[in-house]
């Protein structure tokens, strides 16, 4: 696997030139987009004037039109983007890996984690398989949502997660199941209740408190096992979770199941669409995304060099 600094050499000595292409072409998009918006928003005002007693479902139409139109119109650029920027980007991490721009991590495997509640409905993109360096590697962007039912009967959807979500396997086996979950409790209602209610999380299994200060900041961990997840988060582990949570800037949740480790990192967008309405140029979204597989894996080596904490199963 290339380093960063290679990785970063071959965006820009490989991929700048595309990238130029793809801004002229974002440019004419981007007019044609809001060309078509302002006819849309008069032909919708013009109808709307007929309904104005169906006012709420007039808005209604309009938004969920508007969203298919930009979808159909954006199609092709996107494609192509994903085609000459992602999938030459991912090939460079290495070269064993698989992209598909259409596909995603299973719900199976999102639930298996037991990072997050099971979704009512899951979508995603950007879908990689491979193995890298003897590692089983796959990860996806995901988007888990959960149905709300008011009184009336009305859904709508909240959000559970969405964001990269990162599959590592093993020929091993972890005895117990250990979760490690941003520390969101203490740092909202401070030490005293913030204990007390992770003490108290009915939905988790044994509260693990670990003696690293700053990583105990940062983090909760539950556990089936508590003497495998004092194992497994050796302070070498934490150190490096607490690298990649400060590196990502972005709430970080891990879990060591099974034979797997599963890692979900919210960015809340989806990483690899291209921007339409800000210059390509400018685009450091792909390279944010290399950094973080780059945390990623090297917590996934740590876990294979460090032999005693696998089962003999």
């Amino acid at each position: 696997m290339k380093s960063v600094s290679e990785l970063t050499d071959f965006y820009y000595k490989n991929l700048f030139p595309t990238l130029q292409k793809l801004e002229d072409d974002r440019r004419r998009l981007k007019q044609k987009i809001i060309f078509i918006a302002v006819i849309y928003t008069i032909i919708s005002a013009i109808l709307a004037s007929f309904f104005i007693n169906n006012l709420d479902i007039i808005i209604f139409i309009y938004i969920a039109l508007g969203v298919i139109i930009y979808k159909f119109l954006v199609h092709d650029y996107t494609h192509e983007f994903k085609m000459s920027i992602i999938k030459p980007l991912i090939h460079a991490i290495d070269k064993t890996l698989l992209y598909s721009s259409k596909t995603h991590i299973s719900e199976y495997i999102f639930n298996r984690s037991n990072l997050f509640s099971e979704p009512d409905r899951m979508s995603g993109n950007d879908y990689v398989k491979g193995n890298v360096e003897d590692i089983n590697i796959q990860f996806s962007d995901i988007h888990a949502e959960k149905r709300n039912r008011n009184s009336k009967g009305k859904d709508s959807w909240s959000t559970i997660f969405k964001g990269l979500f990162i599959v590592a396997e093993f020929n091993k086996h972890f005895a117990g199941e250990t979760v490690v979950l941003p520390d969101s409790a203490q740092s909202t209602f401070g030490d005293l209740i913030g204990n007390w209610l992770q003490s108290n999380n009915m939905a988790r299994d044994e509260l693990v408190k670990m003696d690293n200060p700053e990583f105990e900041k940062e983090f909760v961990v539950y556990s089936t096992n508590q003497i495998e997840a004092r194992y497994i988060l050796s302070h070498s582990l934490m150190k490096k979770l607490l690298v990649f949570k400060h590196k990502s800037k972005h709430p970080l949740h891990v879990s060591f199941i099974g034979s797997n480790i599963h890692m979900a990192v919210e960015y809340n967008k989806d990483l690899f669409e291209p921007a339409i309405f800000s210059s390509l140029l400018d685009y450091k979204v792909a390279m944010e995304y290399v950094k973080t597989l780059h945390l990623a894996i090297s917590i996934v080596q740590e876990l294979k060099l460090n032999q005693k904490l696998w089962s003999k199963r």
